[in-house]
């Protein structure tokens, strides 16, 4: 919601415009399940992502002007695909030989709905994205990465390399504002897609 008093296109933005970007939530069991990973695998220097955060990304839109997001709001609710049924499993690091980002991976039909979003807002001159889209969740950030570190943290995350933390319906994605703080990260949703039922 937007301050009280601030127009909508206003709130929550910068110099450079609103720091936004495209995503699907969870919901609360499946984040539950990741808390609990996290709980395995806290590490000094490792940084957890707070679990009502946890999302899954289908593309980062940067600082978008204020008086661009109602075109993207409405290039968005012309993106057309079916609802599915996802699962969430197996943990996984970004990259392999320095971890940077520990992540559990998500099946299903995201790489559709990633290329839907993509084409939709290419015309508003978002670029394609220059690498394959690989749907999964960030549960925690590496803060100074190292031989040392990522020694200890690969340890902790081979018991859970093959979880499957069960399924959930995607009957919606998101278009959300990302507000960075000392505490960590604020969200908040400026828009809501539904998928179709059929």
């Amino acid at each position: 919601m937007a301050p009280k008093g601030a127009r909508p296109q206003e709130a929550g933005s910068s110099p450079r415009g609103i720091r936004s970007f495209v995503a699907v939530d969870l919901p609360g069991p499946i984040r539950d399940g990741m808390a609990r990973v996290q709980a395995e695998i806290a590490l000094p220097g490792v940084r957890l992502v707070n679990p009502g955060l946890i999302h899954i990304t289908l593309k980062f839109l940067g600082d978008v002007p204020p008086s661009k997001v109602g075109r993207v709001d409405e290039a968005l609710r012309r993106v057309r695909r079916s609802s599915f049924t996802a699962r969430v499993r197996g943990v996984g690091a970004f990259p392999g030989r320095s971890i940077r980002v520990v992540w559990i991976g998500a099946e299903g039909e995201f790489e559709g709905l990633f290329s839907a979003v993509e084409e939709a807002l290419v015309p508003l001159g978002f670029p394609r994205e220059g690498r394959r889209f690989t749907s999964h969740a960030t549960i925690a950030r590496v803060a100074r990465p190292g031989p040392e570190t990522t020694a200890l943290l690969a340890e902790r995350l081979a018991p859970f390399r093959e979880i499957d933390l069960g399924e959930f319906r995607v009957e919606e994605f998101s278009l959300k504002k990302s507000t960075l703080t000392p505490g960590g990260p604020i969200y908040e949703d400026l828009g809501s897609f539904p998928l179709s039922s059929d």
